[in-house]
């Protein structure tokens, strides 16, 4: 199908988001993602409530200072209070002095939770939604109204939820989002009551979902079939409870499967750059099988799918990864076939046609991931254990000891410590690092051994760990797992993420043979692009 209609994207991380577990962004961070969303081309940024928080309120002053090319800032609040003037009331004249082209007003779509929630009349409920925006509509600034719990009282009290949006649209809004607070309303629900919303309105209709019941984007996506043309989302789906609808594979969905119209014409391949900038400002891991912009969301694991897709990518891929800015993988594990290897590292390394070479590779990973190796996390430790398969790789230093010790006084913080003995180009290095685990203590010790002879060693960054036990039936004597996940900054600006393995009975020796790949794959690329070791 392809409808050219045009859907407006309003984005609410910076304020439903942020109401998510874990989901804290500082000052910093709202204006550094507001800028990152308008050079994506979202239409709207809702900003928060500037009267519930400093935050919110230091946010509207300061995003003034950035020059946004098209997206329009939002603040967000409530009709006015009962018994109350809009220009009397605290939040109304905090949204006007927040200075926003756009003001989101949320009202009371339910006749049950005006008398329960706000202790009014279902009329004067309806007295507080008209007067509200129409304060607003008359400063000149644009009105959203967002009709909360819409969905619930459309089933419960029909004609009563219909009057709440006639209210705010006689009385100024351009906008009336129908909110499914709850996330709890099926598809086929949303698309009846947005149609009967278009036949007894004017205004724009818009959707607000949540995914409580899994299906934000399916309901997002059977509003704007029946009508809507305005969709309300947060980035990755953040949010309360299981969160908000995630706009990204909506944009995906609504520009590639329909051929809608939305954000501006060629930003549709950054949107996997703009989710990884969010999980990073956010401090919060990625969620590799995201749609469309998740790291697996284009990788291919199973030997015959490998095979089919070097020789027609559509076979396994529903579109191109370059269409959203993501790329494609192929996994290294037990279950690869030698089409695999080819495929992930056959041109790099010229041997797509050594059935030999790739054949001994495929056995040595079934053989380590057999002992608990798992490469498919650790792609740096596979292109190490390749290139000694394949005689390119090359030791920069050689170990004699390392020890890790752990002091801990009474109620006092623990203190680790550690110290590396190694020979370095022929010179030994004898280094001791405190740190605040023996992890941090050890990877202190051997970049304090590394950075004379190699200072680009600055440039590598541990930016996750993770640990999991192999066999528990062990108990404590089990093996471990541990994965490192990496970033290098090249000289060029540019960044790589990768990840290291290591797997031993022993924590600390499973971390050092993972940190060992991190900065030997580093070192070897590092030099393979002749980058001298004193830049």
């Amino acid at each position: 199908m392809s409808d050219k209609r045009r859907i407006e994207i309003y984005d609410t991380t910076l304020r439903d988001g942020t109401q998510g577990e874990g989901f804290n962004l500082s000052l910093q961070d709202k204006l550094l993602i507001t800028q990152k969303l308008d050079e994506l081309g979202v239409d709207y940024v809702e900003g928060g409530f500037p009267l519930s928080n400093p935050k919110d309120a230091a946010f509207f002053q300061e995003v003034k200072a950035l020059r946004l090319r098209h997206a329009k800032v939002s603040a967000f609040g409530m009709t006015r209070r009962r018994g109350m003037k809009p220009e009397e009331d605290p939040g109304m004249k905090a949204l006007l002095e927040a200075d926003t082209p756009a003001i989101t007003l949320v009202g009371k779509s339910s006749d049950y939770q005006a008398r329960a929630v706000l202790n009014v009349t279902p009329e004067e409920n309806l007295a507080m939604i008209a007067d509200s925006v129409k304060f607003i509509h008359s400063a000149g600034r644009q009105v959203v109204y967002d009709a909360e719990h819409f969905f619930d009282t459309y089933r419960s009290n029909r004609e009563y939820a219909l009057r709440t949006l006639l209210a705010a649209q006689e009385a100024g809004a351009s906008v009336l989002v129908l909110c499914d607070t709850n996330g709890g309303t099926m598809p086929e629900q949303i698309a009846e009551a947005v149609a009967a919303v278009k036949e007894r309105c004017d205004a724009r209709v818009g959707i607000h979902t949540h995914n409580d019941a899994g299906l934000a984007l399916a309901n997002a996506l059977a509003a704007i079939r029946a009508g809507a043309s305005h969709a309300q989302g947060t980035i990755n789906g953040v949010g309360e409870r299981c969160g908000n609808m995630d706009l990204l594979p909506l944009i995906a969905n609504l520009q590639i499967k329909y051929g809608f119209a939305c954000l501006q014409p060629g930003t549709l391949p950054r949107i996997t750059e703009v989710s990884r900038y969010v999980y990073e400002t956010a401090n919060l891991n990625l969620v590799p099988g995201q749609p469309y912009v998740g790291s697996s969301a284009f990788a291919h694991k199973g030997g015959m799918h490998v095979h089919a897709v070097q020789k027609d990518v559509s076979t396994y891929e529903h579109v191109s990864p370059e269409t959203v800015g993501n790329t494609r993988r192929v996994l290294i594990s037990e279950m690869s076939g030698a089409s695999n290897i080819a495929a992930k590292a056959g041109k790099k390394f010229d041997i797509e046609s050594d059935k030999v070479t790739l054949r001994k590779v495929l056995e040595k990973v079934q053989e380590l991931e057999n002992a608990g190796y798992q490469f498919e996390a650790a792609e740096a430790s596979f292109e190490l254990l390749l290139r000694k398969e394949i005689g390119r790789y090359r030791k920069f230093f050689e170990l004699h000891h390392y020890r890790v010790s752990v002091l801990k006084r009474g109620a006092s913080a623990a203190v680790s410590e550690a110290t590396v003995k190694m020979q370095v180009g022929g010179v030994a290095e004898h280094t001791v690092e405190e740190g605040d685990g023996p992890v941090n203590a050890l990877d202190g010790a051997l970049r304090r051994a590394l950075k004379p002879h190699f200072a680009g060693i600055d440039r590598v960054h541990l930016i996750d760990y993770k640990v999991r036990v192999i066999n528990s039936n062990d108990e404590t004597a089990a093996s471990v797992r541990v994965i490192i996940e990496c970033r290098r900054d090249r000289t060029d600006g540019s960044r790589e993420h990768f990840g290291t393995i290591g797997v031993s009975q022993n924590i600390i020796d499973a971390s050092w043979d993972a940190l060992v790949d991190a900065y030997e794959y580093h070192l070897i690329h590092e030099e393979e692009a002749n980058i001298p070791s004193s830049s």
